[in-house]
């Protein structure tokens, strides 16, 4: 990619109202025109759900045109030519509608971390960048969180500094599971299920977290390629850029 031009970083600094601003301003209207409802619906509207709906988004803004601006910094992209893009326009609308419904913050930076990666050279297919927009949209951030470790437990327990189970003989993916996670030990009901709705879309191998294996066998890679590439894809590009 040839060197951009340099340019102001006001260019790339959000404004403090946009499109999505449209949102509560239709609520507030429809609300309006409910028989009985009027004015204190709107006015609560406006006094409570608004301002917060505004915060969001102007977080999410700021977030995404600081990402955009260092990676044009580090020449990995021209924001000036992003508006012809229409792939990568698509995906931050998703990401945009998705990141106003949560409060996660895990959820928004995975969210914001897409829209990245679309504005890098060679991102996945138009089709693929949605359903991995969607996947973080319906997700719980335990999804996210368990499929992270899945990926390479050895790394993600050397990362955050916890000792993996110590088997003796055999062990299994729910006994990892809780190391990583104590905070799921009596949570089985919940974790079975993200582990179904994982193997059902693909991204692991498999299914159950219940079956007696070998300590090795516990800590074997259990995420599939489209795992990797959905992880991949919503992970923060600035990892690669030699922070």
């Amino acid at each position: 990619m040839g060197k951009s031009k340099n340019r102001p970083a006001e260019k790339l600094t959000p404004p403090k109202e946009g499109a999505g601003d449209h949102l509560h301003t239709l609520t507030r209207a429809g609300l309006s025109m409910i028989p009985g409802v009027g004015g204190p619906a709107v006015e609560l509207f406006q006094t409570v759900i608004a301002p917060p709906i505004r915060k969001r988004q102007q977080l999410w803004m700021e977030a995404v045109a600081a990402g955009l601006w260092r990676l044009e910094e580090k020449q990995r992209c021209i924001v000036e030519e992003l508006q012809n893009n229409d792939s990568f326009i698509d995906t931050v609308m998703h990401a945009s509608q998705a990141a106003l419904r949560t409060a996660d913050e895990e959820k928004r930076k995975a969210l914001r971390n897409a829209v990245l990666n679309a504005a890098l050279p060679n991102p996945p297919d138009a089709a693929k960048e949605q359903v991995f927009v969607n996947w973080v949209d319906q997700f719980t951030v335990w999804h996210l969180r368990i499929l992270n470790l899945f990926a390479s437990p050895d790394q993600w327990f050397a990362k955050h500094g916890k000792q993996p189970p110590q088997w003796s003989i055999a062990g299994s993916l729910s006994q990892l599971l809780i190391a990583a996670f104590p905070e799921l030990a009596n949570q089985r009901p919940l974790y079975d299920m993200i582990g179904r709705d994982l193997y059902q879309r693909g991204l692991l191998n498999t299914e159950g977290f219940h079956t007696t294996m070998s300590g090795h066998g516990a800590m074997a890679k259990r995420t599939t390629d489209l795992g990797d590439e959905f992880l991949g894809f919503i992970a923060a590009p600035e990892d690669a850029l030699g922070r």
